[in-house]
């Protein structure tokens, strides 16, 4: 059940990583069907031999469940490459060891995630799946947006979509480009706008 997920920021493989730990653990596959979120700089310690014990102790905690690496690929970076080494082999020990107890789910850049998959001969054998993670259209990100505000009490009128499009056809969709993490950025710009409207509005 160990996957690779493939994607910039933003498209929803943290999400999707949550829901696939409650589904394993409606279908008996995992007792808890947690997710323990995690990134190079919560696996690696000041140092190297001080490392596999930060490791262990998180896939502890996610025994059980889902222990999510993101932006795995950082592990793989030359400044890192003895934390990194330590730590996948600790995971591998742990991702062998506990079949049934623990799904490891690694994320990031498509072409970044293919070198750190080589960093090891036993990494990609032990990922059966491999998700790719498209960016949203513009239309899937107005729709982002209009959630957000419908959570938040707000409505938006066609104006105001209107000028959501505008904003969105000038973004570019660079390797990088942060999806639903940028609309989340732009939404509360737009709230913090809005506020600053209304309390000028009211002392004039």
């Amino acid at each position: 059940m160990h996957s690779v997920f493939l994607g910039n920021p933003g498209t929803g493989k943290t999400t999707v990583a949550r829901i696939m730990g409650k589904i394993y653990k409606a279908l008996g596959l995992l007792e808890r069907g947690h997710l323990i979120d995690a990134d190079g700089g919560d696996l690696i310690a000041g140092y190297v031999g001080q490392t596999s014990g930060k490791t262990k102790e998180l896939i502890k905690q996610a025994m059980g469940g889902i222990l999510f690496i993101d932006e795995a690929y950082a592990l793989n970076r030359p400044h890192a490459n003895d934390y990194g080494h330590e730590v996948m082999e600790t995971v591998l020990t742990y991702m062998e060891n506990n079949r049934g107890d623990l799904v490891v789910v690694v994320a990031g850049y498509p072409a970044e995630m293919d070198d750190f998959l080589k960093m090891n001969p036993g990494i990609a054998s032990r990922f059966d799946y491999t998700l790719d993670f498209p960016d949203f259209s513009d239309d899937e990100l107005v729709q982002i947006f209009k959630e957000m505000a419908t959570e938040h009490d707000y409505t938006l009128d066609e104006l105001a979509v209107d000028a959501l499009k505008v904003v969105l056809s000038s973004w570019g969709r660079e390797e990088g480009f942060g999806n639903a993490r940028d609309i989340r950025r732009l939404f509360h710009g737009v709230v913090a706008a809005h506020s600053e409207w209304v309390v000028e509005s009211e002392l004039k």
